[in-house]
């Protein structure tokens, strides 16, 4: 019987894994000048700190390798073949190279699956194929109905349907009733120590200017959960020395970029979405400076955008893109002219979003429509092609290649 498909947008989608597109990817191109209003303010697409300009871009086409995720929230590739999923209800389970799923794995901690919560970002270790180690973080119950993120350390052996040595390694502190912004991704640095994102759980954002508590911070922490060394505020009375740098919203994305460094985005109120490249002991102005305002409008404390002594974004958008995955393209499988380029996923407008970039300078900005759904995460896979999660009830985990 042939497959059906349904329409997104200009495309026919099959709802059949590994079927593709029979049509081209759109790609959503327009020009804006820096900060300025455009006709295509009234079509959704935001205008952004940097140009939005006509480029030359490779034709695409879409592969869905997998349906039926469960609001699925981060992507790892397993060194045998095949991806390893997480869904936000609390799920991680094993997608083999045909597109079925895996029953979900055991041996996961209670997860407090609520709002924004629940099972959330996964990393392998760089010695995976050797220690089958990876880390993951979720949200985590505790008393009174309160909550907070957790980073946990696994293993999960070959074939196996069960993660073995489970250990909550680290878990932010103070612990507060909220089901909102946990951030939540982790990045591994080439020395093995870990940068983990978090939120400021929206009700307590003045703590992300206080250096005692885990709300609105960027960790780094050792393979064990502990502060790593080198951190800027080890041995400072009154400061949690995991913390690397602070006053940050809601992050949900981050990658290592060719440059060795720490990139991140992170969710601004009502506009002033950001990326950034956290620096030790630097203050990144949330709550203080945002290019955002209050939700129906508004300011945000004194409405100011600027202040010494706190960082700029290297980029930003307003009104919203809400930002989600994040991932450098490191291969020319689309074309020399798109290596390098950050590519940005987008749960607001269904886009992907290429930045072109001259080491921490944002050229441009290029808009892909096509998706037609939440993009929640954003990988580049070890074939050197991008890879997507959309964030539905039945969420699908895709592939784009080259136009043939």
């Amino acid at each position: 019987m042939a497959a059906k498909s349904r329409t997104i947008g200009e495309v026919s989608v099959p709802s059949a894994p590994l079927m593709l597109l029979r049509a081209v990817l759109t790609l959503g191109v327009l020009a804006v000048a820096a900060g300025a209003l455009s006709p295509a303010w009234a079509t959704g697409v935001s205008s952004s700190s940097s140009p939005t300009v006509p480029s030359h871009a490779p034709a695409l086409r879409v592969q869905v390798i997998a349906n039926g995720l469960e609001h699925p929230w981060a992507l790892a590739f397993l060194p045998e073949g095949g991806y390893l999923v997480t869904e936000r209800p609390g799920r991680m389970r094993v997608v083999d190279t045909q597109g079925r799923l895996g029953p979900p794995l055991a041996g996961l901690p209670q997860v407090a699956a609520r709002g924004q919560g629940g099972l959330l970002d996964v990393a392998l270790d760089a010695g995976f194929e050797r220690n089958r180690t990876l880390y993951f973080c979720f949200s985590e119950p505790a008393e009174g109905g309160a909550n907070s993120t957790a980073l946990a350390r696994a293993r999960l052996p070959a074939g196996s349907a069960r993660l073995e040595d489970v250990r909550v390694i680290f878990s932010q502190l103070p612990r507060v009733v909220s089901p909102l912004h946990f951030g939540c991704r982790i990045v591994q640095m080439p020395d093995g120590h870990l940068f983990l994102l978090l939120g400021e759980r929206y009700h307590r954002m003045q703590d992300a200017q206080r250096l005692d508590n885990h709300l609105g911070k960027v960790l780094r922490l050792t393979p064990d959960g502990a502060p790593a060394p080198g951190n800027p505020y080890l041995g400072r009375a009154g400061a949690r020395p995991e913390i690397w740098s602070y006053g940050h919203r809601n992050p949900q994305g981050g990658t290592l970029g060719p440059d060795g460094q720490l990139w991140m985005h992170e969710h601004g109120p009502q506009g002033g979405d950001e990326v950034n490249l956290p620096q030790p002991g630097r203050n990144y102005g949330w709550p203080v400076i945002t290019h955002g305002e209050q939700y129906g409008g508004g300011a945000i404390g004194e409405g100011l955008t600027a202040k010494p002594g706190m960082e700029q974004p290297l980029h930003h958008w307003t009104p919203s893109v809400a930002p989600s995955g994040m991932a450098f393209l490191t291969s020319d499988r689309y074309g020399p002219q798109w290596r390098g380029s950050l590519f940005i996923g987008s749960l607001k407008f269904n886009q992907l979003l290429r930045l072109e970039l001259s080491g921490t300078r944002v050229l441009r900005e290029q808009r892909l429509d096509g998706v037609g759904e939440r993009v929640r995460d954003v990988r580049q896979g070890p074939d050197g092609l991008l890879y997507l999660l959309t964030d539905s009830p039945q969420g699908r985990l895709l592939r784009l290649l080259p136009a043939m």
